[in-house]
């Protein structure tokens, strides 16, 4: 009996019962229903911003990306272009140290063609002064043995005509 009695109330427990297995279908439902609203709900909410914010921050990034490639454009234009302004000033500079230098050539001919000149007319003037004193030296020594030859005097005019019709005619020669 005691057996009997233990298999009813296990029976009991274990058995199917159409009015609990509503109720346990209607306690799932319930309890379906609270937890979508008290935690799916709030965690799907959660997980789709989470979502948003990596789709934002993807987004802001390649953003950012793209203005970085725009700003490294910016910077390789700026630099080509400052690298042609120095070739160029380069160049300028080159071109006025090249004018300089012909200026400077030129006023260095110049100079040397004066100073040329110059000490050419010297020349031609201390010849000139030499050519006079030899003139004069031979024509007192003409004088002085002419006159001792001849024992007479020699008109001094008469003879430095003669010495220069003489020296012109060496100069011709020469």
């Amino acid at each position: 009996m005691r057996f009997e009695v233990f298999t009813d109330e296990f029976e009991a427990l274990i058995g199917t019962n159409f009015w609990t297995m509503i109720f346990a279908w209607v306690n799932l439902l319930i309890l379906y229903l609270f937890l979508r609203k008290l935690l799916f709900n709030p965690v799907k909410n959660m997980i789709d911003n989470r979502q948003k914010e990596i789709d934002d921050m993807y987004a802001d990034a390649a953003e950012k990306e793209k203005a970085a490639e725009a700003d490294k454009a910016a910077y390789a234009k700026k630099l080509r272009l400052a690298g042609e302004e120095s070739e160029n000033i380069r160049k300028q500079a080159q071109r006025e140290a090249l004018l300089k230098e012909e200026e400077i050539l030129k006023e260095a001919q110049d100079q040397a063609q004066r100073t040329r000149k110059r000490a050419e007319e010297e020349i031609e003037r201390e010849k000139k002064r030499a050519l006079n004193e030899i003139k004069d030296e031979v024509s007192g020594m003409a004088i002085e043995i002419a006159s001792s030859l001849i024992g007479r005097d020699v008109k001094e005019e008469e003879h430095r005509a003669m010495i220069d019709d003489f020296i012109s005619h060496m100069d011709e020669k020469s």
